[in-house]
């Protein structure tokens, strides 16, 4: 296994605009990096403990079985959809108790319905696996890989939705920011069903 493509993989795959990255931006916006940290947590631990089990032969049974494929897909989207509409009608900071759209928790279960984190896992784990290899050992590289730079990849698209709240500084402006990220939101699952 290449160490280094593998870690270059994990990068690109965690930086690039997608449903967790335009939420943990939308709550820093919102409420503050300091408070988006636990929603940056559960998605670097999350999704590595996803691919951990996907590795280990999860995915296996979605193969066998394509309508439990496309269940997970449309609950996935509708989730999506619905928070979407919660950041596109968040207030203005200081109405209502100042809080990301997702905890640790939520933002770790929310990777079992995210349809980027479904397109990464079955590409990774075929891609940087070998059929004859240790797989448990295997599938915790790839694990590990998104663990560690899951955080510091989320972590720049907090530093931009906080620096954009800076010049968000009327309620109509953070209105439309909110409005942005709840659309965008909403583009980033035409991939998942074109």
């Amino acid at each position: 296994m290449d160490h280094l493509a593998l870690l270059g993989f994990a990068i690109a795959m965690s930086v690039t605009p997608g449903p967790n990255v335009l939420m943990v931006a939308a709550g820093a916006a919102n409420a503050g990096v300091r408070a988006t940290v636990p929603h940056m947590m559960g998605i670097a631990v999350g999704f590595g403990a996803m691919l951990l089990i996907v590795g280990l032969g999860l995915a296996a049974p979605f193969a066998a079985a394509p309508w439990l494929h496309t269940a997970l897909k449309c609950g996935g989207a509708a989730w999506l959809l619905l928070l979407a509409w919660k950041i596109a009608r968040a207030g203005a900071p200081g109405e209502g108790p100042p809080r990301p759209p997702l905890g640790f928790i939520g933002a770790a279960l929310f990777q079992w319905v995210n349809p980027k984190a479904w397109m990464i896992a079955l590409a990774a784990i075929p891609t940087f696996t070998t059929p004859d290899g240790d797989i448990l050992r295997e599938a915790l590289l790839v694990a590990g890989a998104f663990a560690l730079v899951g955080f510091p990849c989320t972590l720049v698209w907090a530093l931009l939705g906080a620096g954009a709240s800076r010049l968000l500084r009327t309620d109509r402006a953070l209105r439309g920011f909110n409005i942005a990220m709840a659309v965008l939101l909403v583009a980033s699952l035409i991939p998942a069903f074109v």
